[in-house]
């Protein structure tokens, strides 16, 4: 059970994901499934094409018709929803991929009826699995489709104006899915630009193809010090991103403060992790702040909800349901920041226009799978009564995991969905206040183990 998780099916090849269980997870999947046809991508890793064939095989065990899309980024597995396939409309996706994780893994990220398949729904396949039988005779019904086509000439047509863009970028694919979009996408839009490790190559030579992770940016960084103006970087399947000036490496949720800057009162969604800054500037110019659940599929569902024009992550996944489809999409969020850079937005400046806190990056803590969120439950008992010394608590914010706001600052610990840690995070009006927080808090967790 433990790859069913909140967001996606992640596990190990081959000892979680392999012909039995991909196979079921398919013909599962099918039952849930309305209408004929899923279209079925896959990243760049060793074994996702072998993935391929054992949840296509489930698939139309299941009665349905697979449309392949081969080896493309995530996001595109999200477009084939919105578009004709020669009078084919799909009425679910399935990305094979293992985003940022190390490469023996990989899973499925599922869209069914153009919304996220997550959460109880995976839950529930997964309770199913060793219950079921597969039919002998299958019938194999397999078309491969061209997605890439339509999706790369609808982001020339959304962004030809950038061809009088005169920057200069460099970018870094990480032997991820990207690569297989990218270099079409910015030759087509006249659009000066240095490659790196464009080749999608699931043995991940060069790097590990997580952006969040700063020693896996040095490339870049050492390519944008040797003439250019500014750099991207991509996770593994390409729908979280990195944006690098000279200056700065600029998290997700500052990656929100300037893509809204050209929206008229936008509502704009954060998750957990966002910093108070965030927030409290878009409420200052007018837009609605919303905080809400960390994961793709929470805010992909909120996004709808709310009929909000942003949402982000700090680790750079960006949502647009602003002139898009409410997805997070690298390749797109690319192309909406170099527009910001022709309207003439100084990144490095607005930054510096907003109040300094001292804030870290992800501190990760390691546990299991089965004791996460019961530390968490015994963290927010722990936290109606904490010792004397206990920095002064003037909220507690419960909607994932917990965010203790402070006097000064906040912290916030979570149970990650995706991998057996707690992740905890702090942000204060000085480097002293921070740690104290962080010092307090952590020391309050370990008590909770």
């Amino acid at each position: 059970m433990s790859i069913f998780r909140e967001y996606d099916i992640r596990g190990i090849v081959p000892q979680e994901l392999n012909e039995d269980s991909v196979k079921k997870i398919g013909y599962l999947l099918s039952r849930c499934i309305d209408g004929k046809f899923v279209s079925v991508g896959y990243d760049a890793r060793t074994h996702s094409m072998e993935l391929f064939e054992y949840l296509s095989a489930g698939l139309n065990a299941g009665g349905k018709s697979v449309l392949n899309l081969g080896l493309i980024p995530t996001p595109i597995s999200y477009f084939s929803n919105y578009i004709d396939f020669d009078g084919i409309k799909v009425s679910a996706s399935v990305m094979i991929t293992g985003s940022h994780n190390p490469k023996e893994y990989n899973g499925f990220k599922i869209t069914v009826d153009k919304a996220p398949f997550f959460g109880d729904d995976i839950y529930r396949l997964g309770s199913q699995i060793n219950t079921i039988k597969l039919p002998k005779n299958i019938t194999k019904e397999i078309q491969s489709v061209d997605v890439k086509t339509p999706y790369i000439n609808y982001m020339i047509d959304q962004f030809s104006h950038l061809k009088a863009l005169k920057q200069k970028i460099v970018y870094d694919c990480g032997n991820g899915a990207a690569g297989v979009v990218l270099p079409q996408i910015f030759e087509a839009l006249g659009i000066e630009n240095k490659a790196l490790f464009v080749t999608p190559d699931g043995e991940f030579p060069n790097h590990h193809p997580d952006p969040s992770v700063e020693e896996n940016l040095t490339d870049l960084k050492n390519s944008l010090k040797n003439g250019g103006d500014i750099g991207f970087a991509y996770d593994g399947d390409g729908d979280r991103i990195a944006i690098l000036t000279h200056k700065n490496n600029i998290k997700g949720d500052e990656m929100a403060l300037l893509y809204a800057q050209k929206m008229d009162s936008p509502i704009v969604i954060g998750e957990v992790k966002c910093s108070q800054v965030m927030y409290d500037t878009l409420e200052s110019r007018g837009a609605t702040a919303v905080m809400y659940k960390t994961g793709h599929s929470n805010l992909k569902v909120k996004i709808k909800e709310l009929g909000a024009d942003l949402a982000c992550e700090v680790s750079g996944h960006i949502f647009f349901n602003d002139r898009y489809f409410g997805y997070d999409d690298a390749i797109y969020a690319t192309l909406r920041a170099l527009e910001l850079l022709l309207d003439g937005v100084d990144f490095d400046a607005e930054l510096e226009k907003l109040p300094a806190l001292f804030s870290t990056d992800e501190i990760k803590i390691e546990s299991s799978e089965e004791h996460k969120f019961a530390i968490i439950d015994r963290l927010k008992i722990a936290l109606q009564d904490p010792p004397s010394d206990f920095p002064l608590i003037v909220k507690i914010i419960d909607i994932d995991g917990v965010r203790v706001v402070f006097e000064d600052g906040w912290g916030l610990v979570r149970a990650s969905n995706t991998t057996p840690i707690l992740v905890t995070r702090f942000e204060a009006t000085t480097e002293a206040k921070a740690r104290l927080y962080q010092d307090s808090l952590s020391a309050l967790v370990a008590s909770c183990k």
